[in-house]
């Protein structure tokens, strides 16, 4: 499969979930720490589960109008996927969806993305929900930093309360993730075949 990027970052190894023209990929820093969701599905790894993504679309493009109706509608339509089987995934209640489209709000990589982070109606990290909207423009203002760590040794920073990951972890969500929508895309496509047999004009079923 082809490399994606975000914007000049390299991000294949990150990747879950690819449509047509959209991504999504694991967070290097999540916004949401991971211990106040518990993954609803059993899992193999043992790992800190950190369920806030980004979904990416795959061609560069800085803004929203930059981006083609069939991009859009692609990019909307992972969106929309990806925080179904998300929020399913982890048990949550919802999702906190944003995407900061330009420099000046707030955007900090010119490669839109929409961050999704699931949320809960009791228990949730954010106990005053409006907390998550400085915690999101925080995570936005690092993102360049954060990814420009990726291929190198993480450095742990005292100060700052999300810590990164190492790559191979990433890559182990990464694909921890993957299975869930290839499940679903393996439900769908059986479902198809379904419906196709039961369409079919009853002269074809008995011939």
């Amino acid at each position: 499969m082809s490399a994606l990027f975000f914007s000049s970052f390299d991000v294949s190894r990150q990747v879950f979930y690819r449509s047509r023209l959209a991504a999504a990929i694991v967070n290097l820093k999540p916004i949401v720490p991971g211990p106040h969701l518990r993954p609803r599905v059993p899992h193999r790894h043992r790992l800190h589960h950190y369920p806030d993504v980004l979904v990416i679309p795959t061609r560069i493009a800085p803004r929203l109008a930059d981006l083609k109706h069939d991009e859009l509608a692609d990019l909307i339509a992972s969106v929309q996927h990806v925080g179904k089987v998300i929020e399913r995934v982890y048990g949550a209640d919802g999702l906190t969806i944003a995407c900061q489209d330009g420099k000046a709000a707030g955007q900090t990589v010119p490669h839109v993305h929409f961050h999704l982070l699931p949320r809960k109606l009791q228990g949730d990290v954010f106990t005053r929900n409006d907390d998550v909207y400085p915690a999101l423009e925080r995570a936005e203002g690092r993102l360049p930093a954060d990814f420009r760590q990726v291929p190198q040794p993480l450095q742990m920073d005292a100060e700052e309360d999300r810590k990164p990951r190492s790559l191979e972890d990433m890559e182990k969500e990464a694909r921890w993730l993957k299975t869930f929508f290839d499940a679903a895309e393996a439900a769908a496509a059986a479902e198809g075949e379904t419906q196709s047999a039961s369409d079919a004009p009853e002269s074809s079923k008995t011939s």
